[in-house]
């Protein structure tokens, strides 16, 4: 298996290949939500039957599927958890934002990484990339968030953000996603319907 291969099946279930890396000794590739990830996901049994973690269920069931044996990971397992933003950076394609949240290269901030699989064999360097903020002058992700939750020089502040959330002001950011993720402008190129976007804002702000 190859990450062409796995490729090749994401794109079956609305999912990508969002980076690869070397770790100990073997190939590692990390699999995220592609743009038309939710046509896909609401026609699944997960998103229909009513349970708990929809999301974490069908990403479990599919990528599993997918790895054919192979050992995977998910961020929803734990305690102990992963180490999946340190194998994001490794990839190089993924950076610090402004925000302090994770800027994919294709995804911008709408990064929803959804599991990894593990290949026995290292897999070959990419290329080498420069952060996408380096060059995106205006950087409005910085100043888009209407309570400074999100700011690359201190921690998210949750507390913050849900008590925004709970104010009519908040409705925007409720219906239509998070108004930082929303500014990137990669973020607007990846197509996040607003049902997207507001199913995970009522699953982070029920």
């Amino acid at each position: 298996m190859t990450p062409d291969h796995i490729e090749a099946a994401c794109a079956r279930h609305g999912l990508f290949v969002m980076g690869a890396l070397e770790d100990a000794g073997e190939g590692l590739v990390l699999i995220g939500a592609n743009a038309d990830f939710w046509p896909h996901f609401i026609k699944s049994a997960e998103y229909t039957d009513g349970l708990s973690d929809p999301v974490d269920r069908y990403s479990k069931r599919v990528v599993t599927s997918m790895a054919q044996g192979a050992d995977v990971s998910f961020p929803s397992d734990g305690p102990p958890y992963a180490p999946f933003i340190a194998w994001a950076l490794k990839t190089g394609r993924f950076w610090q934002s402004p925000t302090g949240m994770m800027v994919h290269d294709q995804a911008g901030l709408m990064i929803s990484i959804r599991g990894a699989i593990r290949l026995p064999a290292p897999l070959p360097a990419g290329p080498v990339r420069s952060s996408p903020c380096l060059t995106c002058p205006e950087q409005p992700c910085a100043t888009a968030c209407p309570v400074s939750a999100l700011q690359a020089k201190s921690a998210y502040d949750v507390p913050g953000c849900k008590a925004y959330l709970d104010t009519p002001a908040g409705a925007d950011c409720i219906t239509h996603g998070c108004a930082a993720r929303r500014a990137c402008p990669i973020s607007q190129s990846f197509n996040r319907p607003d049902a997207q976007s507001a199913f995970h804002m009522r699953a982070f702000n029920p």
